[in-house]
C-alpha cells in the first residue's frame, strides 16, 4: 500500500513538473510573455468559468502587456498574441505566406460539412475562395437587394405592431434586427421565403437555439475547435453530430431538389450554389446568372451537396450574428449621442426626398454620414473580437530576434487594437466623424473591422449593405428617444460580441415625411 501511494505521488510529481515546464516555453526562450496565464487553461481560464467569450479572454491580455507580442498559452497550446497593428497587417497580409491558415478544425473527407470557406486550409480555401468571390459582385448583390428590402419593411411593419400609437416603448434592437438578418439569409442563402416575425417557430429561426446552446461542454468543445483541432476530429469521426449543420443539410437538399424538379429560379445564393455545383463555375456575367445551368451531358458535377451546405453553414453564423449587431449598436449610440442623430435622421430624410420615398442599392451606397457611422460602429463593435492565424513556416518577427515557430498559433485582439488609445484617440467615445477627410483622427492602419489580406470576410459588402437597409428603415419610420450613455455588456460565450440582455432602446411611431 505504502509503495503505491510513493508511486502515485511520484507521478503527480512527475506530471506537475511537465507543466510547469510546458507553461515557462516563453519565458525558457527569453520571448516577451503573459505572466498571468495559469496552468491549464492558459488566459482562457475565464472561458472555461464561463465568465467571458474567448475574444474579450484575448483582450484582457492585450490590457496587460504594452509589448509589440507577447507569449501567451491558448489552453495547454504556446501562442503568439500580436498587439502591434502593423504587425498585424504583416501577419495578414504581406507576409500571408507565412501565416494562410486559421490553423480550426476541418476534416474535408469525413466530415465535409466542416469544409467550409472560414476553415478550409491551404490549397483547398484558395480554391473555395476563388469558386466563391463571383458571388458577392456588385451586380449579384444588387440582384438579391429587392429580397432585403421586403424583409426589412416586414420589419417595420412588425415595429408598428410593438409600438403603441402614442408614446414610446422599449424594444430590445438586437432581438429585432437579429429576426431580420436571419430571414434575409434564409432568403438570400437558403432560398426559404419566411417571416420570423410572423411566424417565429419556423424550422430556420429554431436552428438559433441550436447555435446558442451555452454549456460548459460547449464551451470547451468551441476552444477545442479553434485551438486543438485534433480534438474534435476524433469526437466527431467517433459520432459526434453537428445538428445544426445536419438539419442545414437537409433544407438545402429538400430545395435544391424542389427547385431542379420544377426548374425554379430564384435570385439569391443558393441559385449561384447551384450552378456551382452544376458546372464548376460561377458566370461573372451578370446579365447570365439567374438562370438553370447544366453539363454538357446533363450530369451533375463539381462540388457537392455537403459542400453547398458548408458554404452556406459559414455565411449564416458569421452573417445572422454580425449583421443583426452591427445595425443595432449603430441605432444604440445614436439614441446616446442626439447630435449624430439628428445630422444621420436629416440625411435620411433628404435621401428619401431626392428619390421619391426609395432607397436603392447604390443610393443606400451614396449616404456619407450613414458610411461614417457604419465604419465608428464597427470600429468600437467589431463583429469579431479576434482574428486568429497559424503560423505555416517559420517567422522572424520584424526588428527583432525573435522567431514563430511553424505550427504556432497567432491571435490579433482587433477589439484591443480598435479601442487603443494609441491608435484611436479617446477610443471609447463614439464620434463618427474620425472616419471624415476633414476631421480624420485614427491610424489607418489599425483599422481592420472585417480582417485583412487574402483571407478578409468574402462578404462583407453583404452583411454592411443589409445593415445600412436596416438603419435607415428605422429613422425613415419611428422616432429614437434619446438615452443616457452607458455600455453594453456582453454574453461569457461564442465568438462574435454578443451584447447580454440584448440592445434596449426606446422608440416611437413616425410618420414618414416621403
Amino acid at each position: 500500500m505504502f509503495s503505491i501511494l510513493v508511486l502515485g505521488l511520484s507521478v503527480l510529481a512527475l506530471v506537475w513538473y511537465y507543466l510547469k515546464h510546458h507553461y515557462s516555453h516563453w519565458e525558457r526562450i527569453g520571448f516577451p510573455y503573459d505572466k498571468s496565464a495559469g496552468i491549464p487553461f492558459g488566459c482562457l481560464g475565464s472561458v472555461w468559468r464561463m465568465e467571458k467569450a474567448m475574444g474579450m479572454a484575448v483582450y484582457d491580455v492585450y490590457l496587460r502587456s504594452k509589448e509589440r507580442f507577447l507569449g501567451t498559452y491558448l489552453l495547454f497550446r504556446p501562442a503568439v498574441l500580436i498587439r502591434d497593428a502593423e504587425l498585424a497587417r504583416r501577419v495578414l497580409a504581406q507576409d500571408f505566406a507565412s501565416f494562410h491558415d486559421r490553423g480550426v478544425y476541418v476534416d474535408e473527407e469525413k466530415h465535409p460539412l466542416s469544409a467550409n470557406l472560414f476553415s478550409l486550409p491551404g490549397q483547398s480555401w484558395r480554391n473555395m475562395r476563388q469558386k466563391l468571390s463571383p458571388c458577392f459582385t456588385s451586380g449579384k448583390l444588387k440582384g438579391m437587394y429587392s429580397t432585403s428590402e421586403d424583409i426589412g419593411n416586414k420589419m417595420v411593419g412588425h415595429l408598428h405592431k410593438e409600438l403603441p400609437e402614442q408614446g414610446v416603448k422599449e424594444v430590445d434592437l438586437k432581438a429585432v434586427l437579429s429576426t431580420y438578418a436571419i430571414d434575409i439569409i434564409a432568403s438570400t442563402i437558403f432560398g426559404l421565403d419566411i417571416n420570423s416575425y410572423e411566424q417565429p417557430e419556423n424550422k430556420f429561426k429554431k436552428m438559433v437555439s441550436l447555435v446558442r446552446n451555452r454549456t460548459r461542454f460547449n464551451a470547451l468543445l468551441g476552444m477545442m475547435i479553434f485551438l486543438v483541432p485534433a480534438v474534435p476530429k476524433l469526437f466527431f469521426r467517433f459520432g459526434l453530430q453537428n445538428p445544426v449543420g445536419l438539419a442545414m443539410l437537409a433544407i438545402v437538399k429538400e430545395t435544391i431538389e424542389h427547385r431542379e424538379k420544377h426548374g425554379i429560379v430564384r435570385k439569391d445564393m443558393l441559385q449561384l450554389l447551384m450552378q456551382l455545383r452544376n458546372t464548376g463555375s460561377i458566370d461573372e456575367d451578370d446579365t447570365k446568372i439567374w438562370s438553370m445551368k447544366t453539363s454538357a451531358d446533363g450530369r451533375l458535377e463539381s462540388i457537392s451537396m455537403e459542400t453547398i451546405t458548408a458554404q452556406a453553414f459559414i455565411f449564416y453564423i458569421a452573417g445572422q450574428e454580425t449583421t443583426g449587431s452591427t445595425a443595432a449598436f449603430t441605432i444604440y449610440e445614436l439614441a446616446q449621442h442626439p447630435e449624430h442623430l439628428k445630422r444621420l435622421q436629416d440625411e435620411v430624410d433628404e435621401t428619401l426626398k431626392q428619390n421619391n420615398g426609395q432607397i436603392t442599392y447604390d443610393v443606400l451606397n451614396k449616404m456619407e454620414f450613414l458610411e461614417l457611422c457604419m465604419q465608428e460602429t464597427l470600429r468600437k463593435y467589431p463583429g469579431l473580437p479576434m482574428l486568429n492565424r497559424e503560423c505555416t513556416q517559420d517567422f522572424t518577427i520584424p526588428d527583432s530576434d525573435h522567431v514563430i515557430k511553424k505550427g504556432t498559433p497567432v491571435v490579433i485582439s482587433l477589439y484591443g487594437i480598435h479601442r487603443d488609445p494609441e491608435y484611436f484617440p479617446d477610443p471609447d467615445k463614439y464620434d463618427p466623424n474620425r472616419f471624415a477627410e476633414e476631421t480624420k483622427n485614427y491610424n489607418p492602419i489599425a483599422y481592420m473591422p472585417f480582417g485583412e489580406g487574402p483571407r478578409i470576410c468574402i462578404a462583407q459588402r453583404m452583411g454592411r449593405i443589409n445593415s445600412k437597409l436596416a438603419i435607415v428603415k428605422i429613422l425613415q419610420n419611428f422616432n429614437i428617444e434619446v438615452m443616457g450613455k452607458q455600455e453594453p455588456q456582453y454574453e461569457a460565450d461564442g465568438i462574435a460580441l454578443q451584447p447580454k440582455d440584448g440592445v434596449k432602446v426606446r422608440l416611437s411611431k413616425r410618420i414618414p415625411k416621403f
